[in-house]
This record gives C-alpha cells, sequence and structure tokens, in this order.
C-alpha cells in the first residue's frame, strides 16, 4: 500500500477525533469544578459572629453552592440556589446561562469597570475563536475530499493549512479562555468571582480543571496532528507522481525517421529499374577519335 494513502487515512482519523473532542468540549459545562464547603463555611461563621449576613448569602448568593462552569452554563450537580432561576440542561442537570450581553439590552455593561469589560471581551472572542475553528474544518472537510478524490498534493496541502489554522484558533480561543480565567481569580470584576469573596469562602472553596477543559487541549493536539499528516501525505503524493512518470517515460519506445524512396524525375529511370550485368566504363568503347 503507498505512503500516501495510510498518511491520508490516518490524518483523516486526527481530524475527525479533533473536531468530535472539541466538539464534545464546547458543548459541555465541565471546564472548571467548584466546590463550596458549605458546613464548614457555617461553622466559620457561627465561632465569628456574623452567622446572619453569612447565612442569608449561602441562601441567596449561588457562587455558595458547588457547581461546575462551562463556555455557556453554570451547573449545580449538588444541591441549586432557590433564588436563581435555572433549567434541567441535556444532562439532567440543574444549571443557568453564563450571561455575555449579547445583546445589552439594558445597556449594563455600561457601568461595568474596565477590567470586567476586558474579561467580557475575552470572552465574547474566545467564543468565536471556536466557532470560527470549526467553519475552517468544514472547510477542510471539502477540500480534503476533493484531494483524496483526484488524489491531488495541492488540495490535500490546502487541507493541511486549513487543519493547522484550525488549530490555531482553537489555541487561541484556550488561551482566550485562561485570560478570562485570570481575570476571574485576580481581578474585580463582579461579586460573584475569587477577588470579592469573604475569606470563609475563599478557605472553603475548591477549584479544579474538569474534563471538559482537558479535552479541549487534547483536540488542540490532534488538530496539529491532522496538520501534519495531511502535509507528510501531500509530500508523499508528490513523489509517488514523480516515481510514476520517471516509470513511464522508460516505457516509450524512440522513433527514428525511416528512409524514403524519393521519386526521380519522368524519363530517367531510378537505379535498379534494369536488371544488370552493370560494367564500370563503356562496353563499345574506347573511343578513337
Amino acid at each position: 500500500m503507498p505512503c500516501s494513502a495510510v498518511t491520508l487515512s490516518l490524518a483523516t482519523i486526527t481530524a475527525i477525533v479533533a473536531v468530535a473532542l472539541l466538539a464534545i468540549a464546547f458543548s459541555t459545562d465541565n471546564w472548571l469544578y467548584i466546590e463550596v464547603k458549605r458546613a464548614q463555611i457555617h461553622q466559620q461563621a457561627t465561632k465569628r459572629g456574623d452567622q446572619e449576613s453569612i447565612v442569608e448569602n449561602m441562601n441567596s448568593k449561588y457562587y455558595y453552592y458547588t457547581r461546575t462552569k462551562g463556555l455557556f452554563r453554570i451547573c449545580y450537580p449538588k444541591e441549586r440556589p432557590p433564588t436563581v432561576e435555572t433549567y434541567l440542561s441535556p444532562v439532567e442537570t440543574h444549571c443557568n446561562n453564563v450571561d455575555y450581553y449579547i445583546p445589552d439590552v439594558d445597556n449594563v455593561t455600561k457601568q461595568f469597570s474596565d477590567d470586567a469589560m476586558a474579561r467580557l471581551h475575552m470572552g465574547r472572542s474566545m467564543i468565536a475563536l471556536f466557532i470560527v475553528a470549526f467553519f475552517v474544518v468544514f472547510i477542510a472537510f471539502w477540500t480534503g475530499v476533493a484531494g483524496c478524490w483526484r488524489r491531488s498534493p495541492g488540495n490535500i496541502t490546502s487541507t493541511a493549512i486549513l487543519m493547522l489554522l484550525a488549530c490555531l484558533l482553537s489555541a487561541g480561543g484556550m488561551g482566550l479562555w485562561h485570560g478570562v480565567e485570570y481575570y476571574e481569580k485576580e481581578k474585580v470584576v463582579g461579586e460573584e468571582f475569587y477577588q470579592q469573596w469573604n475569606s470563609a469562602l475563599k478557605e472553603e472553596t475548591s477549584i479544579w480543571y474538569d474534563w471538559s477543559y482537558f479535552l479541549a487541549w487534547i483536540s488542540v493536539g490532534f488538530y496539529f496532528a491532522s496538520s501534519t499528516l495531511f502535509f507528510s501525505a501531500a509530500s508523499f503524493l508528490r513523489s509517488e507522481r514523480e516515481a510514476e512518470k520517471a516509470r513511464n517515460v522508460q516505457y516509450i519506445m524512440p522513433v527514428y525517421p525511416q528512409k524514403q524512396q524519393y521519386a526521380y524525375a519522368t524519363g530517367y529511370p531510378a537505379p535498379g529499374a534494369y536488371p544488370g550485368p552493370y560494367y564500370h566504363g563503356s562496353q563499345y568503347g574506347p573511343y578513337n577519335y
């Protein structure tokens, strides 16, 4: 089996895996897992004497509840806040939406600080980059089909470039996601984020990356691997075409020009028109004058 066929098969498989992983990560809500130990917070509030205010916040603010966070939803796998309107997600978890203020009907963002606006813009751009990455992969699908059908190195190279672009767009989206995460943890961008939590909530809350986050980074790696394999397949196709041309040249028989009998003028017989014998000189001579 030619190397190009094997490489194309591997490139196609890795591309499918990359798209599937990113689609799963994009649509699920397990990028971050935020565990809040409500019982311990209540105990600390009792010791400090501010039990009433803490209990009020615990029963009204969603960030006092254990939750998972995705790109579009915040979900509550355990208890859910009674003051927050939730709905059942496709996986039967109570969730509420992450608000990107598109559109900003009530002009709420006008009151945001510069850091809060920077976080919001990064979040919007992150979603846009992931969507553009899916669109680029859609185009790469058609160039890849055409390249495989025609065994065209040019089409396969185009597919490789598009897959590399999708890889860069996805990596850019992941970078922006980390930027949003940094602003939510290190900047003052809202009471629901780390910098404005009270000390008890900070001490009794654990945050770690969840499986959707890891799937997204793995998909970026598969995008890069697919692009590399498509580039290799295009190189193999060119080499195989050149080798095929070289083999075909060997079977071409050389053609030499044929010697043809040219017609003599009328009245002059061509040599060999009469049977011999032929003698050098005259058979009647020599002549004497």
